[in-house]
């Protein structure tokens, strides 16, 4: 029993439930910066700071609510390396994704300030490198890895 007085199968059941909910809010709010005229939020023919600051934010749920639910699904088993390895890949990427897309306000881009932020070319595909290298670490901290992993190593015996 946890020590809070619910048994740890009814805390895993709301770690994933919350995981999901950030991840949904996560999404909802990396759309409404890649694509505010969608939503009908569109101001300016270019992407500029706010939309920059609101998709990269977006990113950062995604890939926060993405951890934690993967986190809960491994329950009380022990996380295989490649697991560990991919949580650190998904902060990784994320730091990637919003160096790369605050490039200009950082003073590392293009135009550094006082000029106004552009997400050029090169910013988008460090974004994109992020996002890849985000979607990596995700998919090594699925379970089924770890399920894997224990297979090959009866087989070896």
């Amino acid at each position: 029993m946890a020590s809070n007085g619910q048994n740890p199968q009814s805390s895993r059941t709301l770690r994933k439930r919350l995981g999901i909910l950030i991840t949904i809010t996560g999404l909802l709010i990396f759309l409404i910066g890649t694509s505010p005229a969608s939503f009908g939020l569109d101001r300016s023919p270019v992407v500029g700071f706010v939309q920059i600051t609101v998709f990269i934010l977006g990113l950062g749920l995604l890939s926060l609510g993405g951890y934690f639910t993967l986190d809960a699904l491994w329950g009380e088993r022990q996380k295989t390396i490649m697991a560990e390895l991919g949580s650190r890949l998904i902060g990784t990427g994320y730091v990637i994704a919003l160096a790369s897309g605050l490039a200009d306000v950082f003073g590392l881009g293009t135009r550094p300030l006082p000029s106004v932020p552009f997400f050029g070319y090169w910013q988008a595909r460090g974004v994109l490198i992020g996002q890849v290298v985000i979607f990596i670490g995700l998919a090594m901290m699925v379970p089924f890895w770890g399920d894997v992993a224990a297979k090959f190593k009866e087989m070896r015996r």
